[in-house]
């Protein structure tokens, strides 16, 4: 798809009114200052995309689509170390499935590199970068670190100038240009901005420029063994590519001032940068840092884990890029940093599946149900709604037989208040079938409940003319329960996912009860996965990889790539609303 019909089918997003990043590009095209509207979402290929960077890619697509401008993707691939070419592959794959297309507006700062170092000695010759002799370490203690004075004030004293800071121009470019020709080793050296010592912006004392790493890169190679900061070609990679506005998370707005005089001192196109508030989530870490020590360390089984809240484990777990666009656009864009409620997002997907998923009858936690009065080896096919939300899903046919499988919930020996599912001499409707009353149950040695005892009501099958028995009936019936053919049912194997951090603040660490410093893993929720034999009705066993269904009185579900022991494997995506959980809970 092009550009233009790409953001008009998912952009248009539902907050009302403008936002303070549309009233800053409405000031600047209307004081001439661009005369065009161009962004960027600039990734850096060392981990897959999360739900965070759904609203930065969302941001930058929306900003272009409303101004009749455009929006490249570029990777800021500066730190070879960590980045892989199968990080891009990830990232353009998840971008494209929540339906995003940069057609042919696909760059690399890595391309950049040449352009880069001929700005960075055009810096030099100016008097105002220079090759520093001090170690990281040496570095930091120079630099000086911010304090709080007695009133819990922060205060940053001034730093100290670098003995090698006042070099010439001409030792310095000698001394980087043998940085390139690799004649120092890693760390022996470094490029820095010349700017204030004493600056109270930390971020603005003397910032390193490019580093010395012989580091295989997965683009250029063994090409280059130094590499540019990311605060030195994030600014220069956009003037390059004529980005009017640089939008970027709120965690960036202390290093705005180092962007601006990048752009001033190499004297390039003068983008500008705008900064917003990242997407914050309960019960979730939304760092690449964090979310690659969970797959390095096995605690989850990949970047696609359903648990993880990265684009691809989204997808599998049956998220909608619809759904997921819907959350972030009422989200909104704000100046403020906040934590959105991952109820909210669980809410705008359950709007989105139920109008989309179709019905389908699963058990999963199965006891036999034996119906005593119907004909033994006899079947009857039943009919089945699809979507009620969807006349034009049609319908389906559903077996039913003398025995069924139902939920081991929906039956109490001795039933609680309120309980209106089977329990001896209580009357329930079969979904799309028969009202059947209890008349007893079975136990083995242990006393567990191996099979209920029923009567069915011939007179009483659902969409029924026949009134003299089944109105009657119908008015005493308070209950409906799901079920599935024992005979015709479908093996399948269910992952009940649920949140993968039990505390709403996941990065919230606490020392440990023996006193040892905590680490954000300690907040994992143990019981994040639970693994079911269940059974569904014929009908699942046709089902597609990432088809989604509605498991009736369960959830919303999704088929997994996953097949185990034979059996199809489907994911929960998210629960019904569970009215009986919050009676139950009132006690």
């Amino acid at each position: 798809m092009n550009n233009a019909e790409n953001t008009n089918s998912v952009c248009t997003d539902k907050t009302t009114g403008t936002d303070f990043i549309s009233e800053f590009i409405k000031e600047d095209l209307a004081s001439g200052r661009f005369s065009y509207v161009h962004t960027r979402f600039p990734p850096e290929p060392n981990g897959w995309l999360h739900i965070g960077h759904c609203k930065a890619f969302y941001i930058d697509f929306l900003m272009a689509e409303r101004f009749g401008g455009k929006c490249n993707l570029r990777f800021d691939d500066t730190n070879p170390e960590k980045e892989d070419i199968s990080y891009v592959e990830a990232i353009k794959r998840d971008i494209k499935w929540m339906g995003y297309d940069w057609e042919d507006r696909e760059y690399y700062a890595s391309d950049y590199y040449e352009h880069l170092y001929e700005l960075a000695v055009k810096i030099i010759k100016k008097g105002n970068a220079y090759v520093d002799d001090l170690t990281d370490v040496e570095m930091s203690e120079y630099r000086g670190t911010a304090v709080k004075d007695k009133n819990n004030i922060t205060e940053t004293p001034p730093g100290k100038n670098s003995p090698y800071r006042d070099r010439s121009v001409e030792e310095n470019l000698d001394l980087f240009a043998r940085m390139r020709a690799g004649e120092f080793a890693d760390g022996a050296r470094t490029l820095r901005a010349k700017i204030d010592m004493t600056h109270p912006n930390l971020i603005m004392r003397d910032p390193v420029m490019y580093r010395i790493r012989r580091e295989h890169h997965y683009r250029t190679g063994d090409s280059w063994c130094i590499y540019p900061m990311y605060d030195f070609q994030h600014p220069l990679s956009d003037a390059k590519e004529g980005i009017t506005h640089s939008l970027c998370s709120l965690e960036y707005e202390i290093h705005r001032p180092l962007y601006e005089w990048f752009i001033k001192e190499a004297e390039v196109f003068p983008s500008r940068q705008i900064e917003f508030a990242r997407l914050n989530l309960t019960y979730t870490v939304m760092s690449k840092r964090w979310l690659l020590k969970l797959v390095q360390e096995k605690y989850v089984s990949g970047w696609d884990d359903p648990r993880m809240p990265t684009i691809a484990g989204l997808r599998r777990r049956g998220y909608t890029p619809e759904a997921i666009r819907s959350f972030v656009s009422q989200v909104g864009i704000s100046k403020t940093d906040s934590m959105a409620d991952i109820a909210f997002l669980e809410f705008c997907l359950r709007e989105d599946l139920n109008k989309r998923a179709l019905r389908i009858m699963a058990v999963l936690r199965p006891l036999k149900l034996i119906i005593e009065n119907w004909e033994e080896g006899k079947t009857e096919d039943l009919e089945a709604v699809n979507n009620p939300e969807d006349e034009s899903a049609g319908k389906r046919i559903v077996p039913f037989s003398r025995e069924l499988w139902i939920e081991h919930d929906d039956f109490e020996e001795v039933p609680p208040p309120k309980y209106f599912r089977l329990f001896p001499g209580n009357t329930v409707r079969l979904r799309y079938a028969y009202i059947v009353t209890c008349t007893g149950f079975d136990k083995d040695a242990s006393g567990n409940i191996t099979a209920v005892r029923c009567t069915y009501d011939p007179q009483t099958k659902s969409g029924s003319v026949n009134t003299d028995s089944a109105t009657a009936e119908t008015k005493k019936v308070k209950g409906t329960i799901h079920w599935v053919s024992a005979v015709n049912a479908v093996p399948i194997e269910v992952r009940l996912y649920d949140h993968l951090f039990n505390k709403e603040r996941a990065m919230e660490i606490t020392a440990r009860a023996d006193g040892t410093p905590g680490e954000f893993t300690d907040n994992l929720n143990p019981n994040s996965l639970e693994i079911l034999n269940a059974y569904g009705e014929p009908e699942i066993a046709n089902a597609a990889v990432g088809q989604a269904f509605q498991f009736e009185r369960l959830g919303y579900y999704v088929r997994d790539p996953d097949t185990s022991d034979g059996k199809p494997v489907f994911n929960r995506t998210v629960g019904l609303r569970d009215t009986w959980g919050k009676i139950a809970k009132k006690g």
